[in-house]
């Protein structure tokens, strides 16, 4: 992929600093095209470095051709490292990712260039991805389709005494050989009482009649995540749980139908938020009803009631409201869209209407 280090001169003016210090891998990725995630970028006007060690050296000047690479050698530590190109660039003031580097770490690299490292960044660099370029868009789009494929397979393989654990397994394995080159996140796959807990982790239940399965799975395509749910009946509905799903469905068919660019993320999830209220579940809906997409599966900004952001075109959100009723079952339905100025497209093409196997 391509890096974009250029934007960074944005946030070294912003931040008044000589130069940036970049730790965070998604962040190392986007700006220079390196997937190793060891080592650091340096970024100023004048100069690019990318450090790593010798596990990396060669993957890092195959990806990130703009950087200067410099291998760090036996017995030398990365604070060396970065004092001798603060020291060369005559830098006092240099940014860093205080939200990814540990206390120990920043302690370490504040001795080493005498306490230069010292203006603090906080999402600047994260939000330089907020807005998605085509090519990722079209990245994005991929990573989805293998959702969409995976999902339509499972639906073959769901069936009374197959475990939680099998149906996650099954759903990793389709993504893997269809296109997906790894997971975007663990998957979820619950079942029964196990749907209740929004981020359930798979086990060894079997899946019986009567119950709700959500699945929430994602891969990696070039990277960028894909992100959906689905929930689905094993059997018949009873009247409660066709209640549940229809509000769900129905919040986030609202929701999709108002999302546009020049909102704020916590209107919209007040959009979703007010049905499932008034249907009498809001209690049971206590997460917010989305976040952003790229690299990492949790983005900025996010569509909450604590989101005051505005949401502009071309960023990635999910839209995925739910009702989670402890002892009884739970349902979440999520779709991952490209925000436009009109409205929002959407990347997901999975049935959302109740499926009962």
């Amino acid at each position: 992929m391509k890096g974009y280090y250029t934007k960074a001169y944005a946030v070294l003016d912003e931040k008044k600093a000589d130069a940036i210090l970049v730790s965070d891998g998604y962040n190392m990725r986007y700006l220079s095209g390196f997937r190793g995630a060891t080592g650091y970028l340096y970024i100023s006007k004048k100069r690019q470095v990318l450090m790593t060690d010798s596990r990396y050296t060669t993957m890092a000047k195959e990806e990130a051709p703009d950087f200067e690479v410099q291998e760090i050698a036996t017995g030398q530590t990365y604070g060396q490292m970065v004092y001798a190109l603060i020291a060369e660039e005559g830098a006092q003031h240099v940014a860093y990712e205080d939200a990814y580097m540990l206390c120990k770490t920043y302690q370490g690299l504040q001795e080493a260039c005498e306490g230069k490292i010292d203006i603090p960044l906080g999402d600047s660099l994260d939000l330089l991805r907020a807005v998605k370029e085509e090519w990722e868009l079209e990245y994005l789009a991929r990573a989805e389709s293998i959702g969409d494929q995976a999902f339509t397979h499972i639906l073959d393989v769901l069936k009374p005494g197959i475990t939680e654990l099998e149906v996650a397994a099954e759903l990793e394995y389709f993504m893997k050989t269809h296109g997906a080159e790894n997971l975007s996140f663990e998957s979820i796959v619950a079942s029964g009482p196990n749907s209740a807990m929004p981020h359930a982790m798979p086990s060894g239940r079997k899946l019986e009649k009567g119950d709700f399965v959500t699945m929430d799975f994602g891969c990696l395509y070039q990277g960028y995540c894909s992100d959906m749910t689905r929930t689905v009946m094993i059997g018949k509905a009873n009247d409660k749980q066709k209640e549940i799903y229809n509000t769900v469905l129905e919040a986030q068919l609202a929701a999709l139908d108002a999302l546009k660019g020049g909102m704020r993320g916590c209107d919209v999830d007040k959009v979703a938020r007010d049905i499932i209220a008034k249907a009498g579940y809001g209690e049971y809906f206590g997460h917010g009803l989305g976040h952003s997409v790229g690299l990492y599966i949790h983005e900025e900004p996010r569509l909450s009631m604590l989101c005051k952001e505005t949401i502009l075109p071309n960023m990635i959100e999910t839209v995925e409201p739910g009702i989670y009723v402890p002892g009884f079952g739970g349902v979440r339905i999520e779709d991952m869209v490209v925000v436009t100025a009109e409205g929002c497209r959407n990347l997901a093409h999975s049935p959302k209407e109740l499926i009962e196997l």
